[in-house]
């Protein structure tokens, strides 16, 4: 039915968040098992906490980056670029920052909250690649100014990206089909994107393990493994 439904509803557009990453072994904020048991997230992944203790920040952005030096794109984000290869899919918004999907092959990505590839400096604007962040640990400064870097995500207490919502508004005005995958749509403003699919005439099929508050309207809810699920979108039917 799903693979029916992105064949019949074109364009589709993906929105993406935590529970598409966490079957590759990244654990969720929400979930208190992993990195986030020995962290407060609104002490180490707010803005004021990193006035406050950029060590301590940087403490725990070097734990995620070795949970993502051990991770790997998984079904989902294999089937995901798949069918972008194959016409199917128009754009991937992502929620997440771990750069999986781009990794599998995704080509059209809007990472609305950053990403952990890079981080930059917030006095003179110098950006590092993550090999030198991570060389650069565990108190990484900037080599022109000297000031503390910070990693390219967005914290609490901040705004996102103007293009990058503003694109992704964009993309969701203009679906047929929203496809949303592994988030729990309730951060804002992204979990406000369905609300501009629907308003324009366009549909919404969700592939998430626990409920969301829009269940209720989408065309289609499945309530499984994003890997299986998408992997069985992509996989050839036997005649």
């Amino acid at each position: 039915m799903l693979a029916e439904l992105i064949a019949d509803r074109q364009p589709c557009v993906v929105l993406t968040g935590a529970g598409i990453s966490t079957e590759s072994g990244i654990p969720d904020f929400r979930s208190a098992e992993g990195i986030w048991a020995e962290y407060d997230p609104y002490e180490v992944a707010s803005i004021a906490g990193f006035g406050l203790d950029p060590a301590r920040v940087w403490e725990f952005y070097a734990h995620r980056l070795a949970v993502l030096a051990e991770a790997e794109p998984n079904a989902a984000h294999l089937a995901l670029a798949e069918l972008e290869r194959r016409g199917l899919v128009r754009a991937v918004i992502t929620q997440n920052v771990d750069g999986l999907h781009r990794r599998a092959g995704s080509v059209d990505v809007i990472e609305v909250h950053g990403s952990i590839e890079t981080a930059s400096c917030p006095a003179c604007g110098r950006t590092e690649r993550r090999d030198e962040v991570e060389r650069l640990l565990p108190l990484p400064r900037c080599a022109d100014c000297g000031a503390v870097l910070k990693p390219d995500v967005v914290m609490f207490g901040e705004l996102l990206p103007d293009h990058e919502i503003d694109r992704a508004t964009a993309l969701a005005r203009e679906a047929a089909l929203l496809l949303v995958v592994g988030s729990s749509l309730e951060v804002w403003p992204v979990a406000g994107l369905p609300e501009e699919t629907l308003a324009n005439g366009g549909r919404l099929a969700i592939v998430n393990r626990d409920p969301t508050p829009y269940d209720p309207r989408a065309d289609l809810v499945v309530r499984e493994s994003a890997g299986a699920t998408l992997a069985g979108v992509v996989r050839p039917r036997r005649a």
